[in-house]
């Protein structure tokens, strides 16, 4: 039997919560709440903090620059680069891992290593990789006929090769997460189904990826809003540049553009507000999506 809730077992227990949620206000509510004020001032002083006047004009201003329009464009076309991209190459890649006993830890391990790898030390070897001249891309590309291609200096190619560098980089993290859900599966259902006579692929669309809806769910949500704060891959592989002629410009690098290079503050904080806005329906239509087509 549960005992009721009391005065002092809500006090204590808020006690125990305390200093967890000073951290979370001091660091996460308060920045939030601070950014969300800042793409309203109109007349700001960081030096004195002075705020001389408010209004909407920062997002008048994101909203009329070319840049920004540019940056969001880029970001989209990373989103639907990398997610979809990453989700079917680490779905295929776990279920050939849980099939293949002989060196399965090792190969897990293998997959696993670029995601709690420096981005920036990842970044150096592609660059290599990426080389016109000397890269093992353009290497391998020459035995099929192709010309060399200037990954990293033509504008034609910088979000290909950012979207390739991402999908690389985050494939072992979702790649545990679709084992951990093949794991959770049931195995009678796969006797019961090649009793009935299921060949494998209707196995696969009966079983294994309605069974699997929860966990496709988690990595989409999570890819997404990865996808779409992507900074450090473009900071690092382009050498602290938004890639050729701005081609590989993201929105959180026009945010740090404005903010650090710039400073212009507001409309930094703007732009970040419409950032949060963008994450937020998106993440609401995937939320939508997994009440109604995905069942736990």
């Amino acid at each position: 039997m549960i005992d009721k809730p009391t005065f002092k077992s809500s006090f204590k227990a808020i006690l125990y919560l305390f200093p967890m949620m000073l951290v979370i206000a001091t660091f996460n509510l308060y920045p939030i709440v601070r950014s969300f004020l800042m793409s309203f001032y109109t007349d700001f002083n960081i030096f004195t903090q002075a705020v001389n006047g408010y209004g909407l004009d920062n997002f008048f201003t994101i909203f009329n620059d070319t840049s920004f329009w540019l940056a969001i464009r880029n970001t989209f076309i990373f989103v639907l680069g990398v997610v979809p991209t990453s989700i079917v190459l680490s779905l295929t890649i776990a279920i050939l891992l849980k099939k293949v006993s002989f060196l399965s830890g090792f190969f897990r391990s293998i997959y696993f290593l670029p995601f709690v790898t420096s981005t920036v030390a990842i970044s150096i070897v592609w660059n290599w990789i990426y080389h016109s001249r000397f890269g093992l891309m353009n290497y391998g590309l020459s035995f099929l006929g192709v010309d060399p291609i200037a990954f990293i200096t033509d504008p034609n190619y910088s979000m290909l090769a950012l979207v390739i560098l991402a999908i690389w980089k985050g494939l072992g993290f979702n790649i545990i997460l679709f084992l951990v859900g093949l794991n959770a599966i049931n195995e009678n259902y796969y006797s019961a189904a090649k009793i009935d006579g299921a060949k494998g692929w209707q196995r696969f669309t009966n079983i294994t990826l309605p069974l699997l809806g929860p966990t496709m769910f988690l990595v989409s949500v999570m890819g997404v809003i990865n996808s779409f704060k992507v900074f450090d891959e473009v900071f690092a592989l382009f050498q602290s540049r938004p890639g050729p002629a701005g081609s590989a410009l993201t929105v959180v690098y026009y945010i740090f553009q404005k903010f650090y290079q710039e400073s212009q503050y507001g409309i930094a904080a703007a732009a970040g507000i419409v950032l949060f806005l963008i994450i937020l329906v998106f993440t609401l239509l995937q939320m939508a999506f997994n009440k109604k087509f995905v069942h736990y």
